[in-house]
């Protein structure tokens, strides 16, 4: 199975060099090629690009800044691999990233796109485990791991399981978690799913168009993971002009999903709660964690409360219609 890693660039040589060094030193187990395709960069990095070794070193050139979904659109047209794996240039990849995140897709044939845990490089500290609504209906990064992770079923004294009955398949089982999205900083994702939901929209601006992906995938009803047990160090928002259009990005996201953003605070609000409620008392029983996880997820007399729903639909309708008048053609 050919690996195709694609990393769009915009200057910052410096991490760029880093990046492939760490990406050497830790590279994929299986065949693996690398789709550079650069924006426009004046650093050095179009010159240093000319020097990497065909045929692994694959080299896309555009002659103006296109932006973080044309880019890997572009790349992902280009790949020949099975599995596209979506890398920026301002992470430092760490021993055994690559084998739990496309473990996934072994385990679970209607996987979508595959995150993982990212610390801030800077700062050691946990930046990303995925993307949940918060109740202001705004998508956010998760910044907490789990303190217990239900364990696959193994059997105590007197015959009792003390991972409850949980299957080693189940999406609760060590060392994945299901998310409504996932940062594109560090990604997989099938190539043919990649290209059946269209890639990226190219609308959006360095930007939401990660989340907008996600959601998507879901949509198409394949479920998004972040791998637990793969973690890398992301330099966070280090390409030139990262930020700069992040009010517009968040408006088109909005618009687009304005029907379903309730709903999907309301999913995250179940487990957000049940995890500071319950996560912290249990750190000794993963199996009664797991055996409350599920049975919260199932029970619709655990959904929120009404008024949340309704909070966060007054929201995103406050929010639009401000969104309407700075950007009224995003």
């Amino acid at each position: 199975m050919l690996v195709s890693i694609v990393t769009a660039l915009f200057n910052r040589l410096d991490l760029t060099r880093e990046f492939l060094a760490s990406l050497e030193r830790h590279p994929p187990p299986n065949p693996w090629e690398i789709i550079w395709v650069d924006d426009g960069s004046t650093d050095g990095t179009r010159e240093w690009l000319a020097t990497q070794p065909a045929p692994r070193h694959r080299i896309l050139l555009n002659e103006k800044n296109l932006g973080y979904a044309a880019g890997n659109n572009r790349g992902a047209r280009a790949a020949a691999g099975e599995i596209l794996a979506l890398l920026n240039n301002d992470l430092v990849l760490t021993p055994g990233w690559f084998e739990p995140m496309v473990g996934i897709f072994r385990r679970f044939p209607a996987t979508g796109l595959v995150g993982n845990v990212q610390l801030n490089a800077a700062t050691g500290a946990v930046d990303h485990s995925g993307v949940y609504y918060h109740a202001r209906g705004k998508p956010t990064h998760d910044r907490v791991l789990p303190l217990t992770v239900p364990t696959v079923p193994t059997f105590g004294e007197g015959g009792r399981k003390t991972g409850d009955d949980l299957p080693a398949s189940a999406p609760s089982a060590p060392h994945c978690r299901p998310v409504l999205a996932a940062t594109a900083a560090c990604m997989l994702v099938a190539r043919t799913r990649f290209a059946a939901l269209g890639g990226f929209d190219e609308m959006y601006r360095n930007g939401c168009e990660d989340v907008d992906l996600c959601l998507r995938a879901r949509a198409a009803g394949w479920q998004n993971y972040v791998a637990l047990d793969s973690v890398v160090r992301h330099h966070v928002s280090a390409s030139p002009g990262r930020s700069i259009h992040n009010q517009r990005n968040t408006c088109r996201l909005m618009r687009r999903w304005r029907d379903e953003i309730p709903a999907l605070a309301a999913e995250s609000w179940r487990e957000v709660a049940l995890r500071d409620r319950w996560e912290r008392k249990l750190p000794g029983w993963p199996w009664l964690l797991a055996r409350l996880t599920r049975s919260w997820r199932r029970r619709p007399g655990q959904e929120c409360p009404p008024w949340m729903r309704h909070a966060v639909a007054r929201q995103v309708t406050g929010d639009l219609a401000r969104c309407q008048r700075m950007f009224p053609r995003t």
